[in-house]
């Protein structure tokens, strides 16, 4: 990322794809500083800031504290993330008809015109895929549907 537009006032630094800003915190007497990615219009992270010496003012924004703001920033956007991944996917190891140990994974696609998932059904043993196909989005994962899959192809 260029960082040609790179500032670092007290109150406002803008560098390495972020922008940190103190701001008075409107629900008590003190301040706050929010992290906003560049292509974002909604901070990530919004955490108090310490008071200045005067008690009054907030305390200049330096470069330790601006890495640290980007360290938790780029954590919590990471943990979000990670929690959107959980609730789209899936998993399931489960026996087939015949008795063989299968892995199953259902990924919801964020479709608004056209929910649906993917379900992938891949041989345990040899990592070798088995079937794959497109179900509902409520598709219940279990070893029944899955089975009922391996079988019809159908979800």
């Amino acid at each position: 990322m260029d960082d040609i537009d790179e500032t670092s006032d007290p109150r406002m630094w803008k560098k390495a794809g972020w922008i940190a800003r103190v701001i008075k915190n409107d629900s008590d007497e003190g301040w706050a500083v929010s992290m906003t990615r560049v292509q974002d219009s909604e901070p990530s992270l919004v955490s108090p800031w310490t008071m200045g010496r005067d008690k009054v003012n907030p305390k200049p924004l330096d470069h330790a504290g601006f890495a640290t703001l980007v360290k938790g920033a780029n954590d919590v956007l990471r943990r979000h993330e990670a929690a959107l991944h959980a609730q789209l996917h899936r998993s399931i190891t489960c026996a087939t008809d015949d008795g063989r140990r299968v892995r199953a994974d259902l990924d919801i696609q964020r479709d608004e015109d056209d929910p649906h998932a993917i379900l992938s059904v891949v041989d345990d043993a040899s990592g070798s895929a088995v079937r794959q196909g497109r179900v509902s989005a409520g598709f219940k994962l279990n070893q029944g549907s899955v089975q009922r899959f391996l079988r019809t192809g159908d979800g």
